[in-house]
């Protein structure tokens, strides 16, 4: 799959939660984990994340949104249940993004909501547990963005092989053409002046 993400939780306050959340992360091979305005202790976390996520990709821990640094060109999206948002199953998921969650009791702030270039819902009647909806959202990206067999018209799995990717010709790029010194002319031999 082309591209990268990255998930956060802001303002969390249980650890085991965050941990949960890391994990499915770490499962879905996003590239790095961070927190905001968060009370994350990782020795809490690794209660339940068990692969150590944190330990084996970048993690940030940002005191407060106006410290909160990501990747240029990076698509922050919250994730939050409200009128307005963008129903997950209709989101086309950027390339490069930064998903971040609200707190278990309460919404994103307005903070980081400003900072959001979309804002999404997974449609549900209430809210899920922090790591079920981060797990339901890198399942969608992944589902709508990586490379899978068609889903079949009946119950059951995919009936056709899954075609093999064929690499096209070489790319040829004129742009250098006018830089490349042209080959001398005459009857020279090599090593001849």
């Amino acid at each position: 799959m082309r591209g990268y993400f990255g998930i956060g939780i802001e303002g969390i306050s249980k650890a085991m939660n965050v941990g949960s959340l890391f994990r499915t992360a770490h499962a879905f091979n996003a590239s790095f984990v961070f927190t905001v305005a968060a009370n994350y202790s990782r020795s809490d976390g690794n209660k339940s994340d068990t692969s150590d996520t944190p330990g084996n990709m970048p993690f940030y821990s940002f005191p407060n949104t106006a410290s909160m640094v990501l990747p240029i060109d990076c698509t922050i999206v919250g994730v939050e249940l409200t009128d307005d948002a963008i129903e997950l199953p209709s989101f086309r998921h950027p390339l490069q993004s930064a998903y971040i969650l609200g707190p278990e009791r309460g919404s994103l702030s307005p903070e980081i909501t400003n900072k959001c270039k979309f804002v999404v819902k997974i449609p549900t009647q209430f809210c899920v547990n922090v790591g079920v909806a981060g797990a339901i959202l890198m399942y969608d990206r992944i589902n709508t963005l990586g490379r899978f067999q068609r889903r079949p018209i009946r119950p059951g799995g995919p009936m056709e092989e899954f075609p093999k990717h064929v690499f096209g010709g070489p790319i040829i790029r004129k742009k250098m053409e006018k830089f490349r010194e042209a080959q001398p002319i005459g009857n020279t031999k090599p090593g001849e002046k």
